[in-house]
């Protein structure tokens, strides 16, 4: 009945993205963006292995059964503080504060990440901090057009109260459909840079693919970012497979304080356009980082393995590698001076403590 009732839901989601989709949406020379190494290719064949392991697949723990802590943040919690900070939200969601102003990074609040909001992937947990209770947002970074990354209800409730909004190459046109003014968005290609008072944002290079429905795939560039403020350095993946990109990142921009990295979401079967824990890692030690924190985790269900597994399977690499990672709750801050969260919040909820040394005999037979 499970089986039956899920592969209904998946019908009325593609029959609800079919209605939604624009055909021929975005790119207006209908030619569609491509990765630099591998060009991803989501047809027929690649249906059936994905549709047998859902099928098959046995996990202990999609979902936390109890509450996922939060740190509840407000603007006059936020303001006790204006030193260069960086708060996950939820998911690939980020709050940072540099130089004194707030940057918002792939802005997700809605209940869920889907076309609509009556099916599809449920949060975990809230957002520790509301639209309405943000302080002043100076610029809203987009990492690609996903329904998990562009959250069409919340770019509607930020587009009069942020200052500018920066995307990849056509990513914007979804946002001025959504009542953002034109002349808050720039659109930027791999390499190109956007100053915004001192502050420098670089669209920089990300192997993954976009469309937001069945008629627009690759017609919207995807990217990494790179945000430079005077005292501090960061680099967000977006989602990414692992390919050489990411060393010319490091070579170009590095060294970063911080890397804000893509674990979670992950299988062999789409490893192309999702890194493994172990290519996460070494994403990370190519942008020539001196701390790590995973993102993409945490807070939808979105692949085959148990909703804690990213966080513990990139906890015991970085011990073997002797990387300093960063697992803050969510709502923690993150000073970018002297990061230190590496907190194990997830063992407090985890079903079955054994799944633990499943997950350091997957590390470690890989290695």
């Amino acid at each position: 009945m499970k089986v039956l009732s899920g592969v209904i839901i998946v019908f009325m989601v593609l029959a609800a993205i079919i209605w939604l989709t624009k055909i021929g949406t975005a790119n207006k020379n209908n030619k569609p963006f491509t990765n630099s190494e591998k060009a991803y290719q989501a047809g027929l064949s690649s249906i059936w292995p994905i549709a047998k392991a859902y099928w098959k697949t046995q996990r202990q723990a999609p979902a936390p059964k109890d509450a996922v802590p939060l740190i509840a943040l407000t603007a006059d919690i936020l303001a006790q503080s204006t030193e260069d900070a960086v708060y996950r939200l939820g998911h690939s969601t980020l709050l940072m504060r540099i130089d004194g102003e707030y940057l918002l990074i792939d802005p997700v609040f809605s209940e869920r990440a889907s076309p609509v909001q009556w099916a599809g992937p449920k949060r975990f947990h809230q957002s520790p901090i509301s639209i309405a209770d943000l302080p002043a947002i100076k610029t809203v970074i987009i990492s690609h057009d996903h329904y998990d990354h562009l959250d069409k209800a919340a770019i509607e409730q930020l587009a009069a109260n942020v200052q500018h909004f920066v995307t990849p190459l056509n990513v914007g046109e979804y946002l001025t459909a959504w009542g953002v003014d034109p002349i808050q968005v720039t659109e930027l290609e791999w390499w190109q840079s956007v100053e915004l008072n001192g502050l420098s944002i670089t669209a920089t290079p990300a192997q993954h693919f976009s469309g937001r429905g069945l008629f627009d795939r690759n017609q919207t560039l995807w990217a990494s970012w790179v945000i430079q403020g005077i005292k501090h350095k960061v680099f967000y993946s977006g989602d990414s497979g692992y390919f050489n990109g990411f060393k010319q990142i490091g070579e170009r921009f590095g060294p970063f304080d911080l890397s804000m990295i893509e674990t979670g979401a992950y299988n062999e079967l789409w490893s192309d356009i999702h890194m493994l824990p172990e290519q996460s890692l070494q994403a990370h030690i190519d942008v020539k980082a001196k701390a790590m924190m995973p993102v993409h985790n945490g807070t939808f269900d979105l692949a085959l393995h148990d909703w804690f597994e990213p966080f513990e399977r990139i906890n015991l690499l970085a011990k073997q590698y002797n990387v300093t990672l960063l697992t803050p709750k969510f709502g923690q801050a993150v000073m970018l001076a002297d990061p230190q969260a590496n907190e194990l919040w997830w063992h407090a909820i985890m079903v079955d403590p054994k799944k633990m040394d499943e997950l350091n005999e997957v590390v470690t037979s890989n290695h």
